[in-house]
């Protein structure tokens, strides 16, 4: 099949603008910018998760001071009992002694309430400033995520201004070739990925593979508009020399 050197160069032109093509079809699929907007969004919902888990752990030890806080006063509300009955002394001796017993039994009693409401709340205090900086790296995450949500718009943004100018100038391309030369890069496109490659030394631009040096004599001696195909990968083959200036 024979091709003018300038529909040669043409060809070369949209091979390389379909090699640049799967480049921004690989980036927008393997986007780096939204590799790491999925990462910060991962590690918002963690530190969410953590907050959350945090205000539960609070909520418990609410009902755990709660808890204390009325039996300690309940068993105040006994002592002041007690002492109104020692003090109006109108106990026998055998109920002064139980009396005296129970008031021993119930400040012992209210002491370990009291240790136990201070420990809880030391604990609430020690959670309340972990909720604290869990607040603090929620924001800090929320204006990260901000950031990247911004960054992988931006990206997204010039991948389609790309893929748009390269496909209308593809569009240009193929409507100044001959259709039997379209027709030939398209078809070999869909059996191997690559229409058509430059000769880079001895390879092939489309598959990468050496070149025989008897085929590659063979290329050599070809008419410029005489249109090579590759040995290997059956990709249309574009000498440099003849089809670039």
């Amino acid at each position: 099949m024979k091709a003018e050197v300038a529909q040669q160069r043409s060809l070369l032109e949209l091979a390389e603008l379909d090699a640049g093509l799967n480049r921004i079809e690989h980036r927008a699929k393997n986007l780096a910018e939204q590799q790491r907007l999925e990462e910060v969004q991962a590690t918002l919902q963690e530190a969410n998760d953590t907050l959350a888990a945090l205000q539960l752990a609070i909520d418990d030890l609410d009902e755990q001071i709660a808890k204390f806080e009325t039996e300690i006063d309940g068993v105040r509300q006994r002592e002041d009992r007690d002492r109104r009955l020692l003090a109006d002394g109108s106990v026998d001796a055998k109920q002064l002694t139980e009396l005296q017993h129970e008031l021993q039994t119930l400040e012992r009693r209210q002491a370990a309430l009291e240790d136990s409401l201070l420990d809880v709340m030391e604990r609430r205090e020690e959670l309340q400033r972990d909720q604290a900086a869990a607040l603090a790296r929620i924001d800090d995450l929320q204006t990260t995520l901000s950031d990247a949500q911004s960054a992988c718009d931006a990206a997204r943004t010039e991948i389609d201004q790309q893929r748009h100018q390269s496909l209308s100038r593809r569009d240009e391309l193929l409507s100044g070739l001959d259709p039997d030369l379209a027709a030939l890069y398209e078809r070999q496109r869909e059996r191997s990925g690559a229409g058509a490659g430059p000769l880079q030394g001895r390879r092939c631009g489309a598959c990468r593979i050496e070149i025989d040096k008897g085929e590659l004599a063979r290329i050599s001696a070809a008419a410029e508009d005489e249109l090579l195909r590759c040995p290997e990968c059956g990709a249309i083959l574009l000498r440099r020399n003849g089809t670039s200036a």
